[in-house]
């Protein structure tokens, strides 16, 4: 089906719409740290490059980042609709995230990045150890 808006027109929609928080991701997080005795993390805490989540005195950085939007390709779903357009979106969003830990990292915060996928009940194990690991200031090579 094609657009019923012209090129321009569908920018300028597009252009105004804005996230309104990533709450599903978020929340999950949220209960495993409840669940595992996480404390200490700030939600919302308003800076540049938005992080999902801070522990201010760690100076730790928690961004969770949806896997179709941020690149990763863990489903491996494409829409077949208009690909040129998400693959650059996506391009735009890698570029961002990137962007934005050399922003913190240069700040001399520690960075973890949390796919969406890494919240499932399969791997939140995983994910709550590295998490661990690094607010202990042990460090791994997957961090």
């Amino acid at each position: 089906m094609s657009d019923v808006f012209d090129k321009a027109k569908r920018s300028e929609i597009m252009s105004a719409v804005h996230s309104k928080l990533n709450k599903s991701t978020e929340l999950k997080l949220i209960k495993i740290f409840k669940e595992y005795g996480i404390k200490g993390w700030r939600r919302n805490y308003k800076v540049k490059g938005h992080p999902d989540f801070v522990f201010l005195d760690k100076k730790i950085a928690i961004f969770v980042d949806g896997c179709f939007w941020h690149g990763h390709d863990c489903r491996n779903t494409r829409p077949a609709d208009n690909q040129d357009y998400w693959r650059k979106k996506r391009e735009r969003n890698i570029a961002h995230d990137k962007a934005i830990t050399a922003l913190f990292e240069s700040r001399g915060w520690t960075v973890i990045r949390i796919w969406e996928c890494q919240l499932t009940k399969k791997n939140a194990n995983k994910t709550v150890n590295r998490i661990l690991n690094i607010l202990k200031g042990v460090r791994n090579g997957n961090d």
